[in-house]
């Protein structure tokens, strides 16, 4: 098979503040030349997409279809050190066998942390 996972996009009013709540969430630095209309976020584990954050016209209005899903050492740690950076807690869940937590970022893209994924 020829295709892998590139990049993740996100579409955001505020680029800047997206990428920097994700820069700190998961300890990257944006890349040059960024701008209010784009930035980059690169530098991750070998192998992991680059995220994009593109400015758009219109606001996030329903819930995501497609989401980011991370795993967590110590999930109750990474979830208190999110909501600290600007993450909104959504929910808890105890299915499957799996125990996750939804969070929001600082412009509302739902997200999950999972222990041990």
């Amino acid at each position: 098979m020829s295709l892998r996972l590139g990049n993740i996009t996100f579409d955001c009013e505020d680029p800047t503040k997206v990428a920097a709540f994700w820069a700190a969430a998961l300890d990257r630095t944006p890349a040059e030349g960024a701008s209010e209309f784009f930035v980059s976020l690169g530098g991750g584990p070998a192998g992991s997409p680059t995220l994009f954050f593109i400015k758009v016209p219109e606001g996030k209005t329903v819930k995501n279809r497609v989401h980011i899903d991370l795993g967590a050492d110590d999930k109750a740690t990474e979830v208190a050190r999110l909501v600290s950076l600007g993450a909104t807690h959504v929910a808890d869940h105890d299915e499957w066998g799996v125990v996750w937590t939804v969070l929001a970022d600082v412009e509302g893209n739902e997200f999950c942390v999972a222990q041990g994924h």
